[in-house]
């Protein structure tokens, strides 16, 4: 009878410990596996490297789900990795997000601006808004051939419609006429035409000593006039063509480290493919008949 009692116990015992010490050492094996890959890319940038990685992250037993933006902790922690760099050292930053506040995605970028060695944003699939923001701060860009930036022009956040463009905003006041609209709608133009105005003179600030007064102007009149909707995809060719120093190759151990930030599976997975590489198959030999 003390025997079964102690099984159990020691069963419950080991239950509560897989329960809460499992996800710890997951969480640990994952975060020496990344720290392993970004020495390696240090090695090759012979710089420093930070990643700014906002994926579904799943905490605990129960794989709830928590979304990440760009915020003051990221900024917070960005800034410190930037102070921590001598000023001759290149810098790389790993950027993979939809966005965020704009403060913070201001704050690294125009710390990422003074860094005095070479800077280099890459991006493995997406930097959008607050994440271009940030990428346009860099010396160089290094996208996948079909990773994508997005729009920076400002969102109005409204209680019941959530985010809406400044731009927008401008516009539908300006041709029902200022007159004929209530005081609130006049005040929310008032900000709204301050934060593109920001918003402006932030992208030429990051960018008139790579591109010029002229050319920096107009790359700050483009991202933020709404020419597109604000999650519009800027691809690297057109990245280019608005004068941004794009590399379209960026280190293969950019994709591992990418691999090492798993999205929380869900019952039925939505992509599936074998993973492995496949070599093109070799042509077969023509033969020839002999008679």
């Amino acid at each position: 009878m003390d025997g079964g009692v102690d099984v159990g116990f020691l069963f419950w015992l080991f239950l509560i410990l897989m329960i809460f010490l499992w996800p710890q050492y997951k969480m640990k094996a994952l975060q020496g596996a990344r720290l392993s890959l970004i020495r390696k890319l240090e090695k090759r940038i012979n710089g420093r490297v930070v990643t700014m990685i906002h994926r579904q992250e799943r905490i605990g037993l129960f794989g709830i789900p928590f979304y990440k933006y760009i915020d003051i902790e990221d900024s917070e922690q960005v800034l410190r990795a930037i102070r921590m760099t001598p000023p001759e050292m290149p810098l790389a930053i790993v950027i993979h997000t939809p966005g965020g506040l704009v403060l913070a995605a201001a704050q690294i970028a125009l710390a990422l601006r003074d860094h005095k060695a070479k800077t280099i944003a890459i991006i493995p699939h997406y930097a959008m808004s607050g994440g271009t923001l940030i990428a346009l701060a860099a010396d160089e860009i290094w996208m996948d051939p079909h990773a994508v930036l997005g729009p920076v022009d400002p969102q109005i956040s409204d209680p019941q419609r959530g985010g809406i463009p400044a731009v927008s905003v401008i516009k539908a006041i300006d041709e029902k006429g200022r007159d004929k609209v209530k005081e609130e709608y006049l005040v929310l133009a008032d900000i709204a035409e301050k934060a593109v105005k920001q918003m402006e003179e932030l992208v030429y600030t990051l960018t008139k000593d790579k591109l010029g007064d002229e050319k920096a102007r107009e790359l700050a009149k483009i991202m933020v006039e709404g020419r597109w909707t604000h999650d519009y995809p800027i691809t690297c060719d057109q990245a280019i063509k608005l004068g941004l120093n794009i590399k379209t190759e960026i280190p293969e151990e950019i994709y591992k480290l990418m691999d090492l930030y798993p999205q929380p599976p869900s019952i039925r997975p939505s992509v599936e493919f074998i993973p492995a590489p496949y070599m093109p198959p070799t042509p077969a030999r023509r033969t020839q008949e002999t008679r």
